[in-house]
């Protein structure tokens, strides 16, 4: 999927006079004086960060689709919220460690727009997918006789396909928002992915135009999605107090706690990001800031849901044994047709 998204970003969008830039420079945290001892260190972390964030996920995705009990809107949305959650960190991560490992900063023109929509597109969809998840505790909180109705399979895909379009019409604003830089300044990113609001920052045109464009475009798709989910959660909030003994609010509210958990890691990382680097004004704060936002988020989101749900660990168990079985299965067949050709 990712490999047609180059492609349908590079030949359909990407006009025939380009710009004068060819490649540039992602600083990131490998050209930082001070943690070019640490580089083996780095490597080894954001390596193993990354390969339990897409085994966690994975994991999720598996389970989910292996336990018929688990057929559900809530783990129907926590599935496909995996699958962005690795689409996310595979943007940036891999391409991070490489330029580590080989000592390499460029990356081609196309390659930093290609990447800056991915990543884009990824996180937009993760933010869609969780003001979806909060519409479902809300009807399931609220409305628990109608839930069944409300939240049927036909509304469940409508409502991720419409977080997928949405979140691609986002992503290509943003790319026809660079894509109107006729010049750059500079050719040094300081951070270790293509962020837009740094490819504006090092244009030699007036970009203030361009900004405003994108920051409206930010606010809109960021302020209805904190909206959707911030009423949601009023409406749930008030429906649980409402409950009369402390046993039923507690189990009531339990149902969302895992969601809730996510959400506010996701927007707390997220705002924090651009705090950091409206406050700091320093490259390497901004990358650090950055990698905590792109690598700890989807890494945790599996554990968040896996530890607080006992359905998903059940399935989880289910899954693993099963595979287990079956692993030790198949090697006590080999070995025993290797005993029968010796015999």
């Amino acid at each position: 999927y990712m490999h047609m998204y180059s492609f349908f970003i590079i030949f359909s969008i990407i006009p025939g006079n380009l710009t004068s830039a060819s490649e540039f420079f992602l600083m990131g945290l490998s050209e930082d004086p001070d943690l070019q001892p640490f580089l083996p260190f780095l490597f080894g972390l954001f390596l193993s960060m990354y390969l339990v964030t897409m085994l966690g996920n994975l994991l999720i995705i598996l389970a989910v689709a292996s336990d018929s009990h688990l057929h559900t809107p809530m783990y129907f949305f926590l599935s496909n919220l995996s699958l962005a959650d690795m689409g996310f960190i595979s943007t940036t991560i891999p391409k991070m460690i490489v330029n580590i490992q080989i000592h390499s900063r460029v990356i081609s023109y196309a390659g930093c727009l290609t990447q800056m929509s991915i990543f884009i597109l990824f996180g937009s969809i993760d933010d869609m997918l969780l003001t979806a998840m909060a519409y479902d505790r809300f009807v399931a909180i609220c409305h628990p006789l109608h839930y069944p109705v409300i939240m049927n399979p036909r509304l469940c895909c409508i409502l991720v396909l419409l977080s997928f379009f949405i979140s691609l019409l986002e992503s290509q604003v943003h790319n026809w928002i660079v894509l109107q830089l006729t010049c750059f300044s500079d050719l040094e990113i300081s951070n270790f992915f293509c962020d837009p609001s740094l490819l504006l920052k090092l244009a030699c045109s007036d970009t203030y135009t361009n900004n405003i464009i994108m920051y409206f475009f930010v606010a809109i798709f960021g302020f209805l999605p904190i909206s959707g989910i911030l009423f949601s959660y009023s409406k749930i909030v008030s429906s649980i107090l409402r409950v009369p003994s402390s046993g039923g609010r507690y189990k009531a509210f339990s149902t969302c706690g895992s969601h809730l958990a996510v959400v506010c890691l996701f927007y707390g990382t997220g705002i924090g990001v651009y705090l950091s680097s409206a406050i700091s004004h320093s490259p390497r704060k901004d990358a650090v800031a950055s990698a905590i936002y792109t690598v700890v988020t989807p890494m945790l989101n599996p554990f968040i849901y896996s530890l607080r749900n006992r359905d998903i660990k059940r399935a989880m168990r289910s899954f693993l044994g099963r595979n287990l079985i079956s692993v030790s299965m198949e090697c006590r067949l080999k070995n025993a047709e290797k005993l029968s050709l010796y015999t």
